[in-house]
């Protein structure tokens, strides 16, 4: 049984995300980035919270992690699928000869051009 999604995609629907995406993986890619530059502080940090709250680095990691939260979920919101963080790889629900697959693209790739069946992931990745 194919898993249920609220919204499929044309190419060109999905092409036309690509402006707006392509800028909230760039604030994903900012908050993710200055979370793993807080990680190292932050085991002293949470071993101590449990008395005190974890002081101001410990407020400000929560705040990166919540504006990486809220960028993330603008993507979800829109019906499109995050699937690496890192490479910014998305996947947008698909019809295709009558079954749901997932059209694929990641920067810096220009437009969407490949597909894969939804359960193949990135490596079964087919051009369009």
């Amino acid at each position: 049984m194919e898993p249920a999604f609220e919204r499929l995609f044309t190419v060109e629907e999905a092409n036309d995300l690509l402006p707006r995406l392509r800028e909230i993986l760039d604030e994903v890619a900012l908050h993710r980035d200055a979370l793993r530059d807080k990680a190292p502080d932050m085991e002293p940090i949470l071993r101590s919270a449990i008395g005190n709250g974890g002081g101001k680095a410990g407020t400000e990691y929560g705040v990166e992690a919540y504006k990486l939260h809220l960028a993330v979920e603008r993507i979800r919101e829109l019906g499109v699928v995050l699937k690496d963080l890192d490479m910014g790889l998305l996947d947008f629900p698909h019809e295709r000869e009558g079954r749901v697959v997932f059209l694929c693209w990641h920067p810096p790739e220009t437009s969407v051009a490949y597909w894969h069946d939804i359960d193949a992931g990135y490596a079964g990745r087919q051009p369009l």
